[in-house]
């Protein structure tokens, strides 16, 4: 009996702890929700204040940014102290957000398509394809894990390249020809260089 009421309250425990959205349903409402911000200025029917602040919560609440950054850098994450950890994760995930929304402006227009999910656990990975004005397409497989209690992308593969895959060489290739200290200045600089960006349109 015992037993038997332990297994339930594993099995309920489980249920509760479940994510309330799919990792399908994550991925296709977000990028809905962004869409209609940068093309109308609205979410969820109501008009924001501020488009690229919304884009920045979207994108939080989509990417685990503490997760893509630690894979990117790879094996040079565990040599970083805390605080250097910290400050990476705060420019990458910069970066990363406005690099999202440069994509999803480009995309604003071009017909997206989810093709399916596969799941493994408390891992997945969202297809969808990107179909632009010239038919021309753009496979996207989002790869996702729970994190916090919600699915959460963690690489995103264009055509079948890892985009954390990407990074992870360049950032090697700078960190061995140069330094650590070189490759947080050209993310800085980077960044900087994108803000300006932005504050021209």
């Amino acid at each position: 009996m015992g037993k038997a009421l332990a297994a339930w309250l594993m099995v309920a425990g489980a249920a509760v702890a479940a994510p309330a959205l799919g990792p399908r349903e994550t991925v296709e409402t977000s990028i809905v929700r962004a869409l209609s911000v940068i093309q109308d200025g609205e979410m969820d029917g109501k008009p924001v204040a501020d488009r690229h602040v919304e884009i920045r919560r979207i994108a939080h609440r989509l990417f685990d940014f503490d997760e893509i950054s630690r894979r990117a850098l790879s094996r040079h994450w565990a040599t970083r102290s805390a605080d250097e950890q910290t400050e990476f994760v705060t420019l990458f995930s910069d970066l990363l957000e406005r690099s999202y929304m440069n994509r999803l402006e480009a995309y604003a227009g071009e017909k997206i398509t989810f093709t399916g999910e596969a799941l493994d656990g408390n891992f997945a990975t969202v297809r969808s394809r990107v179909i632009s004005q010239r038919r021309t397409e753009t496979m996207l497989d989002y790869r996702m894990h729970v994190r916090d209690g919600h699915w959460q992308v963690y690489d995103v593969l264009i055509d079948g390249v890892s985009f954390v895959s990407t990074y992870r060489s360049q950032f090697d290739r700078v960190i061995q020809a140069e330094s650590y200290g070189a490759l947080v200045e050209r993310l800085r600089k980077k960044n900087f260089d994108m803000a300006v960006a932005e504050r021209r349109k």
